[in-house]
């Protein structure tokens, strides 16, 4: 597994997570929203990170567990938590823990994990561990949904590149500094299935000063039915297969997978 997704290197990019537009305005809030707000018991959600997902579920009412490997990243989520009402506060639990090997004691009607954090399990026993485990905190035909990019082959052959790609232009944040972000992709390891990528903040300093942060992970890639056989093996069938969070069939072109799948066994 990429340990924290490059979150416990640098404690400024978790600061710097909640600044990016294109997180903002993910459409995936609304649709893990309406599947939160839609499950029959309680939720847990899987790579949480700073509460994106996790606070607008609490606020909606929804009883839920957020569960995330890096320190920073639940410290950033927890300060949300404890500025919510009391009511919602008491409705939220956060757990620091490895999304492969965690215990939790407890019983969930619904498992999310949400904005590919699938992709930071790199090897195949470790997949196979974290969807067992899943398993086992899933109530008996409780729901798992995830979301991983769907591969684009024209893409894959031409990703690996030296030259940084601008990804979000430079804006100006509220104390007056500026962000501005890139990617780019520093190694491919097909025979493994993963890519070494590397996300890019350029924060300007009120005084000019340009500082410059590195988010650095290897990130899996998976294709359809590579997924459907893990899932087939760890006690989950399938359910519904969306090919972005508007919930349209998958497609050639469609740029998600987002799989539902429903607990049909125990491990």
């Amino acid at each position: 597994m990429s340990k924290y997704g490059g979150y416990e290197d640098t404690p400024r990019l978790a600061e710097l997570y909640d600044l990016v537009p294109m997180y903002n305005n993910r459409a995936d809030r609304d649709f893990y929203l309406k599947q939160a707000r839609s499950a029959d018991g309680p939720v847990l959600e899987l790579g949480c990170g700073s509460g994106r997902i996790l606070i607008p579920c609490a606020k909606a009412g929804c009883d839920i567990t957020g569960l995330d490997l890096s320190t920073h990243m639940l410290t950033s989520c927890r300060t949300k938590v404890e500025n919510l009402p009391n009511e919602m506060r008491e409705r939220v639990r956060l757990v620091q823990g490895s999304m492969v090997d965690f215990d939790l004691k407890g019983k969930y009607s619904l498992v999310t994990i949400p904005f590919r954090a699938l992709q930071h399990i790199i090897g195949v026993e470790e997949q196979l561990a974290g969807l067992s485990c899943i398993n086992r905190h899933l109530q008996m035909n409780g729901t798992l949904i995830f979301d991983v990019f769907q591969v684009d082959m024209k893409i894959m052959s031409r990703i690996l590149s030296d030259k940084e790609i601008e990804n979000t232009p430079e804006f100006k944040l509220p104390d007056g500094c500026r962000l501005r972000r890139t990617h780019r992709v520093v190694a491919v390891d097909s025979v493994n299935q993963f890519n070494n990528v590397e996300i890019i903040y350029y924060l300007t300093e009120l005084s000019g000063e340009v500082r410059r942060y590195v988010q650095a992970f290897p990130f899996r890639y998976y294709f359809r039915f590579e997924l459907e056989h893990l899932l087939a093996r760890t006690g989950f069938k399938i359910v519904d297969l969306f090919g972005d969070f508007d919930e349209s069939p998958l497609k050639e072109e469609s740029p998600e997978m987002i799989f539902i799948a429903e607990k049909v066994r125990e491990i």
